[in-house]
């Protein structure tokens, strides 16, 4: 189970001893996704990794130095996932329909995969700043997305305007309505991944639907 889509086993190793270390690391990522899919990132253990490897604690720690060090390649090759389904998805154009559900068909293949993400922060875990590099890719993709906005603007568009959310940055009503598209479609698909719509007697795929026609007339 390599949730990530990526990672060592991409790296160029050159040697049988780099070719076993990235086989290993892969094989301790595979592992703490099921460990994270079983009980949750925050149980994510090292030494729980390393019994069901048959290894000891400290001969693990060669591979990654502490937990939160594994949680960091875990949650970038997540992003890193993500962003390659958005790019594969934009390629000869695309529109905020079709990105809809790409993100919501990679978030049902692995919902723990997408919780690690957008889910509840683990306790004691704070992502390096490099970790929101992809993440700024996604948003990217969706800023090309948008279709033309009307010119009104909303104090919350002048606010935009001093941030930078990609090279060559947008005008502030384009990246006000992609923000908005990124964080309703998300509000719906983390009550649907979290279960709060079990036992409502709805379809959840027609409620992501409809969210998204709302947002998009």
């Amino acid at each position: 189970m390599n949730d990530g889509r990526g990672g060592d086993m991409a790296e160029i190793a050159t040697s049988p001893r780099e070719r076993y270390r990235a086989q290993v690391r892969t094989e301790i990522k595979d592992r703490a996704w099921e460990q994270i899919a079983t009980a949750g990132a925050s149980a994510l253990s090292l030494n729980a990794i390393a019994k069901r490897m048959g290894m000891s604690g400290p001969a693990l720690y060669r591979y990654f130095a502490n937990r939160d060090e594994l949680i960091t390649e875990l949650i970038t090759d997540a992003y890193r996932s993500l962003a390659d389904a958005f790019r594969a998805t934009a390629e000869g154009g695309t529109d905020l329909a079709a990105l809809a559900r790409t993100v919501r068909r990679w978030a049902l293949e692995a919902p723990h995969r997408y919780l690690l993400l957008y889910g509840t922060p683990v306790p004691g875990y704070h992502a390096p700043p490099d970790t929101t590099k992809i993440a700024a890719e996604l948003m990217a993709v969706m800023l090309d997305a948008v279709p033309p906005v009307p010119a009104d603007r909303t104090p919350f568009d002048e606010h935009l305007d001093g941030l930078t959310f990609r090279a060559g940055h947008r005008p502030g009503p384009v990246t006000h309505r992609a923000l908005i598209f990124w964080t309703r479609v998300h509000g719906v698909l983390s009550l649907e991944l979290a279960g709060h719509f079990t036992g409502m007697g709805f379809d959840p795929a027609l409620l992501y639907d409809a969210e998204v026609d709302t947002l998009l007339t």
